[in-house]
């Protein structure tokens, strides 16, 4: 599973760099933001009625691809550990539901683990990943505004764990390229964009 097939690559972390935290009252902060610009802008910008039907951030799904740990049992836990830090919460594993015999795949395997943000932890996500995250990357220009499914939810992929801050690059045993997804409750992907956008993802011209 290619997580990161439109992903962006990340600078490698010089030993010792030392790791930046989301700083406390983070979701308090984007929620005020939220509140009192967003909703108001939205509001005008397409012409809805009241400010209920304003889109929003329900949840962020983290995912990393590990089918490698058929034939590494030990890339699931390196995977598992890499994704706690991450996100601060315990990653469940995904599962095949079917055989594939090309691929070596028996039914029941671990091939993904993800973890879904909700409320604090996923606005502290949010804010770090835009913050400290992204401009770690290497020739940053912005995310691809092409990650939507139609149903105004966006996936960012990430060719890197390192973009994180605690990551280190001298303890992780490979990188590994994640996938995040961000759901809203937005109606088209133009106002999903708008939203996002308005939260401070930063989108190619």
């Amino acid at each position: 599973m290619n997580v990161a097939a439109k992903g962006v690559k990340v600078a490698a972390s010089p030993k010792g760099a030392s790791v930046v935290s989301s700083p406390a009252g983070t979701e308090l902060r984007l929620k005020q933001r939220y509140q009192d610009k967003i909703v108001p802008t939205l509001i005008q910008r397409f012409a809805y009625t009241n400010a209920m039907q304003v889109p929003r951030l329900t949840k962020v799904v983290v995912n990393i691809g590990i089918g490698e740990s058929i034939s590494n049992p030990k890339a699931q836990d390196a995977a598992t550990a890499d994704l706690k830090k991450i996100t601060g919460q315990q990653p469940v594993v995904l599962k095949s539901r079917k055989a594939i015999a090309n691929f070596k795949l028996r039914a029941g395997l671990p091939i993904g683990i993800k973890v879904t943000l909700r409320g604090a932890r996923m606005y502290q996500f949010v804010d770090k990943l835009l913050s400290v995250g992204l401009p770690r990357i290497r020739d940053f220009r912005g995310i691809s505004p092409t990650g939507f499914d139609g149903h105004g939810n966006y996936t960012l992929g990430l060719r890197e764990q390192l973009v994180f801050p605690e990551i280190e690059y001298d303890k992780i045993d490979k990188l590994r390229g994640l996938e995040v997804t961000f759901v809203t409750t937005a109606r088209t992907d133009d106002e999903a964009r708008a939203l996002l956008a308005e939260l401070g993802f930063p989108f190619r011209k």
